[in-house]
C-alpha cells in the first residue's frame, strides 16, 4: 500500500487547496457570504486536519478563506433545522470533537491568516492553530451563547488557556467581538496588520519556521500542545454534551427567530 498521499485529490466542496513549495494553504470556500458553517462544511471540518498531516507533499499549512469573512459560525438555516430536528444536532455531536482533537493532533506547524470576521467555530478553529495573523480590521469572538447555545465546541477549551479565566469567561459569557488589534493586545492572538501586509506577514513567520529543522518544530509543537490535548479529552464529552441540550431549549429558538427576523428576542429562561 502506497504512503504517499496528495489532499488535492480528493473532492472537497467547502475547502481549495494550492500549495508553494511544501507550504499547502488550505482555503475555506464556500457560497455562503460570510462562510458560515452548514452540515457539509462541519463534516469536512472534521476530516480535513487529518488529511493536511497526512498529506506527503507538505511540511507547513495556512489556513484561510476566500471572500471577506474567515468562518463567522453555524449559518442560520442549519440552526433552524438543528432547532426543529434535534436528532440532526446529536448527530453531529461526534465530529464536533474531532474538529477539535484532530486540529490539536497535527504534528506539522498551522499557521491561521485571518482575512475576515472569525465567530463562534470559526474562532475556535483560529485560535487551535499555532500562530493566528490577522487583518487588523477584522472582528473575534465566540457569540454562541447569543443564539442559545454553550459555547461547547471548543471556545470553553481554548479561550481560557489564551487569556486567562475572567476574561475569556466574560467574553465567552456576553458573546461580545474583539477587534483584532484588541485580541493582539490581550495574547488571543499572535499579530493583527494592515490587509495589505497580511500575506508579508504570514510569508515571514513562514519563513522563519522552514528556517530551522522540520522535525525539531513538529515537535516541539507536539510536546506544546500536550495539556491541550489532555484538557480536550477532559472537557469535550461534556461541553458537546450541555452545548447539545442547549439546542433543546425555548430560548434557543427564540433567539435564532429574533435573529433573522432582526428584532429583540423575547427571552423566557426556559
Amino acid at each position: 500500500m502506497s504512503t504517499q498521499y496528495d489532499i488535492t485529490q480528493d473532492k472537497w466542496e467547502r475547502f481549495t487547496f494550492s500549495r508553494e513549495g511544501r507550504v499547502l494553504t488550505a482555503a475555506i470556500t464556500s457560497d455562503h457570504p460570510v462562510n458560515g458553517v452548514d452540515e457539509q462544511m462541519h463534516t469536512e471540518l472534521a476530516l480535513v486536519f487529518n488529511c493536511l498531516q497526512r498529506d506527503s507533499d507538505s511540511d507547513i499549512i495556512i489556513l484561510t478563506a476566500k471572500g471577506r469573512a474567515f468562518c463567522a459560525g453555524g449559518d442560520f438555516d442549519w440552526f433552524e433545522e438543528q432547532i426543529n430536528h434535534p436528532g440532526r444536532f446529536r448527530a453531529i455531536a461526534w465530529d464536533g470533537k474531532q474538529i477539535v482533537t484532530t486540529l490539536l493532533n497535527m504534528e506539522k506547524p498551522i499557521l491561521c491568516r485571518m482575512n475576515g470576521a472569525a465567530a463562534g467555530l470559526g474562532a475556535t478553529i483560529a485560535l487551535l492553530c499555532d500562530i493566528i495573523i490577522a487583518d487588523e480590521t477584522a472582528k473575534i469572538g465566540d457569540p454562541h451563547v447569543k443564539v442559545g447555545l454553550v459555547a461547547g465546541d471548543g471556545g470553553a477549551l481554548i479561550w481560557p488557556q489564551l487569556i486567562g479565566f475572567a476574561k475569556a469567561k466574560e467574553l465567552l459569557m456576553t458573546g461580545d467581538l474583539l477587534s483584532a488589534k484588541e485580541a493582539e493586545r490581550i495574547g488571543l492572538i499572535n499579530y493583527a496588520v494592515p490587509a495589505a501586509e497580511l500575506d508579508a506577514k504570514v510569508a515571514e513567520l513562514v519563513g522563519k519556521l522552514q528556517a530551522n529543522p522540520k522535525w525539531a518544530v513538529r515537535w516541539t509543537k507536539t510536546t506544546a500542545n500536550i495539556p491541550l490535548r489532555a484538557l480536550a479529552a477532559q472537557l469535550m464529552d461534556a461541553s458537546i454534551g450541555w452545548e447539545s441540550a442547549s439546542n433543546y431549549t425555548n430560548d434557543r429558538r427564540e433567539a435564532v427567530a429574533a435573529f433573522k427576523e432582526k428584532r429583540a428576542p423575547k427571552l423566557t429562561g426556559d
